[in-house]
């Protein structure tokens, strides 16, 4: 059969369905089918499923003329997925269109959620297609002749890759994919990808960088021109001191008439405890929605999950206020309005979100933007302008992960073994590990083999054999069993399961919260009030509740942070906000900011691109410095540490610092010399390691980082199933390793990612350097205030909710806001 009768069959079947098949899908058939690798980058909800299940289809057809009478089975195509909550989607557009062309394909699931017998039957006959995780993967490469399953292999297709690059997880699937290029010589390597900025450099460590693989490739673009429209709550009154204490909830009027006015909304919040809190007010304040209004997120139990997505489906809910857990690719056609509830800190998650409405080819997207505080309205006005250019983040991949090198190692010698000679040059085709040097990669291997040079003394750390051929092995079936336990931990933090004293299962929750809670305290949770009756092992066991005074669970995923092109939108929106007070024409945002803009300029300025601007005031509290470099909170908290650092080199005084995303203040009880700062240059990048190092007591934040790739490299055990070792006796272990590596091998490659990590993706350091350099090329301007200014007012009230109870926190702003509008 020729190409043209082949596509015909996928363009007949097209026609069936009452579709036609977009540019880019044709264009995606044709190159698959004359062989290529690639990237394929097109919205949400464009058909992207179709654009490479149908070539994989019609390719066996192509090899097998008889493929109606005939089926040849084995393990034909691999679909990775970074979701478990996505693998039933594409089960079912893959299973259709493989039924309605007559072949016999069949499409597995096989990920964390795959009872046990299911994973048998697999083990003794794959299906065609097999849908699994990065994590799943990895397990079916430490199986025994796993070359024997992947031999036929003709096809893997990263789904959602955007959300794996830049994450541990994406190396791992760099690692499994290196491996399976050798061991299927026919493999067809694809990626997928909605909202990304460096769609190059993504196919680059997708295929790896000068490999055949990515010679022989090609970057296909939808250009699908989808229309979005965004659209901004704006509040009636306009407050002139903001603050985000209520979380937007006292725009929940505005909110239920946009819910009652659509098919089924989605109201995305930032946070589960956000999510927790709308979700129980929207409830509270209109019963009428109960049963017709849900939750979903991370947390919640499975089979509530599944139940709240099926009902979007089935149009049985009238809205579902989620967290990022319904952010990817899960096809919700009848979703018909978005509502964003705060700032989403990004451009990408943003359009991402809207794509989750009119999510069908040529619909438009709507999305409701609805700030948690005034000045969130100035982020709605960036991300319409970013919404119109599609102008979103680059994301940035990681380079020597040695612990997810060490875990995959251990994963090949668990299974058949490999001699290093074969496997260094696979590895080293990889982006991340392509500058791995002779060295590194000795100390990896003994690593594996002696436990490093401070640790050869304990036989626990000797997991790998080397064995007379030179074969890399591991005989010891219990290293062998732990290590398949642990396979894929890329690490959060831990969470504990939530149950009913007489059974039935929550969800779960994370450890560092539960932990503060005492037996008797109340709590909401996945829509309930729950009293805690105790934690036994890894379980939070409780019981319902009458109560009305119950906390709510905060999430240490929370402390979300701007993108660099979220940081850059919002600042040129603060220059236009700068130059519409002094007249200009006006987004709607702009025009309802300012009586709070105008309040600004009276006390203050609003800094344009030529200015930085820093203002002092003194309350009661002591001595506010308050700075607006606009990068981003985690920025913000190393500028701020190492600003403090530098000012006590001049003369002895402690700072308390605060931080949000607009900027940080230094809080003391005795007056910063203002003048002498500015006049010493402490806003240079030179020697910015070395005093960030020092400022933000650096070894403390790398032995936290270390207590996650002690885990990923298999130096702690987590536990077994139902039987997990607890937060705090990992971090214990981990620690005694750190400092045994700080004592006695600072050489050691673990150690020094640690440190490494820290700096670059915990305070990324190449942000912070940038926008000291920035802050060089303005002018600084020092305003002495007289008192806090609209802009400062969200940093300090931050700082408050810190220290006091949230009733506390509301009734101290009542008191300052009296203050501040006399």
């Amino acid at each position: 059969m020729n190409k043209k009768e082949l596509l015909k069959i996928a363009e007949d079947w097209f026609g069936t369905q009452q579709w036609k098949p977009f540019a880019f899908q044709k264009q995606t058939w044709q190159a698959y089918l004359k062989g290529q690798n690639g990237l394929l980058n097109a919205p949400t909800g464009s058909g992207k499923t179709y654009a490479l299940w149908i070539p994989i289809v019609l390719e066996y057809i192509r090899k097998n003329p008889d493929y109606r009478e005939k089926h040849k089975k084995g393990l034909k195509a691999i679909w990775i997925t970074p979701l478990r909550a996505l693998s039933v989607e594409i089960e079912q557009a893959a299973q259709r269109f493989a039924e309605e062309t007559g072949t016999a394909f069949t499409v597995g699931i096989r990920t964390g959620d795959t009872p046990q017998k299911v994973r048998a039957a697999q083990k003794k006959s794959m299906p065609d297609l097999l849908i699994t995780t990065p994590e799943s993967l990895q397990l079916l490469l430490s199986s025994k002749n796993y070359a024997k399953t992947f031999k036929n292999l003709n096809a893997i297709v990263i789904d959602e890759w955007h959300e794996l690059l830049g994450t541990k997880r994406g190396v791992q699937v760099e690692l499994a994919l290196s491996r399976l290029k050798t061991v299927s010589a026919k493999l067809k390597i694809w990626g997928i990808s909605a909202t990304i900025g460096n769609l190059q450099q993504a196919r680059e460590v997708l295929l790896g960088p000068d490999s055949e693989a990515f010679k022989n490739s090609v970057l296909i673009k939808a250009n699908l021109n989808k229309k979005i429209s965004v659209k901004s709550i704006i509040p009636e009154k306009m407050e002139k001191f903001p603050w985000r204490g209520h979380l937007g909830l006292h725009l929940i009027d505005e909110v239920v008439p946009i819910i009652k006015n659509s098919r089924t909304t989605l109201l995305f919040t930032n946070t589960r405890s956000q999510c927790e809190i709308w979700f129980q007010k929207l409830i509270h304040k209109y019963p009428e929605f109960a049963g017709e209004v849900a939750m979903h997120h991370g947390s919640i139990n499975k089979e509530t999950r599944l139940w709240v997505e099926q009902a979007i489906r089935n149009e049985t809910l009238k809205a579902v206020v989620c967290t990022s857990s319904l952010d990817l690719g899960v096809d919700f056609a009848p979703v018909e309005t978005i509502i964003q509830v705060g700032g989403p800190k990004g451009v990408a998650r943003f359009l991402q979100r809207a794509g989750r409405s009119g999510h069908q080819p040529g619909k438009e997207s709507v999305i409701y933007f609805l700030p948690t505080h005034a000045i969130e309205l100035i982020e709605a006005s960036a991300l319409q302008k970013a919404a119109s250019k599609t102008a979103v983040e680059d994301r940035v991949p990681y380079l020597l992960s040695f612990d997810v090198l060490v875990q995959y190692l251990t994963t090949l010698a668990v299974s058949d073994g490999f001699f290093p000679k074969e496997i260094f040059p696979e590895i080293k085709s990889t982006f991340c590990f392509q500058a791995i040097t002779e060295d590194e990669w000795r100390w990896v291997l003994n690593f594996i083999t002696k436990g490093s040079q401070s640790l050869q003394a304990y036989d626990e750390y000797k997991k790998v054999e080397i064995e007379e051929d030179g074969r890399f092995k591991v005989n010891n079936r219990g290293i062998a069993m732990r290590h398949r336990l642990q396979i894929g931990t890329i690490v959060s933090d831990a969470m504990l399961s939530v149950k009913y004293m007489k059974g039935g299962y929550i969800g779960t929750i994370e450890e560092f919260f539960i932990s503060k809670l005492n037996p008797g305290d109340v709590f909401t949770f996945a829509g309930r009030v729950l009293e805690l009756v105790r934690i036994k092992s890894m379980q939070v066991l409780v019981k319902r509740s009458n109560k009305k005074n119950a906390k709510v669970p905060s999430w240490m995923g929370g402390r979300m942070t701007f993108s660099a092109q979220m940081s850059e939108l919002l600042r040129q929106e603060m220059y236009a906000a700068a130059a519409s007070v002094s007249g200009g024409t006006n987004s709607a945002e702009l025009t309802a900011l300012r009586p709070i803009l105008e309040r600004q300029q009276k006390e203050s300025i609003i800094p344009d691109n030529q200015q930085f601007l820093i203002e002092t005031f003194e309350t009661r509290e002591g001595h506010h410095a308050i700075f607006y470099p606009f990068e981003g909170r985690f920025v913000h908290e190393a500028l701020g540490s190492l600003l403090a650092y530098r000012i006590s080199l001049l003369s002895p005084i402690s700072f308390s610092l605060a931080f949000n995303d607009y900027g940080f203040e230094l809080l003391s009880d005795q007056e910063i010399d203002m003048q002498q700062v500015l006049d010493n240059d402490l806003f240079s990048s030179e020697f910015l390691m070395d005093d960030l190092y020092k400022s933000l007591n650096a070894t403390e934040m790398a032995r936290r980082k270390f207590r996650d790739i002690a885990v990923i490299a298999g130096l702690v055990f987590t536990g077994y199933p139902n039987k997990m070792i607890k937060s705090k006796h990992l971090q214990s272990s981990s620690q005694l390793l750190f400092s045994v590596f700080r004592d006695y091998e600072e050489d050691n490659l673990l150690y020094q990612q640690a440190f490494r990590e820290t700096f670059e993706h915990q305070l990324e350091e190449g942000r912070l350097r940038l926008a000291l350099e920035r802050i060089a090329g303005q002018k600084i301007v020092w305003k002495n205030c007289e008192k806090p200014t609209p802009f400062s007012f969200p940093i300090i009230t931050d700082r408050l909710r810190e220290k006091l109870s949230s009733e506390k926190v509301e009734d101290r702003i009542r008191k300052m806001l009296k203050q501040l509008e006399k």
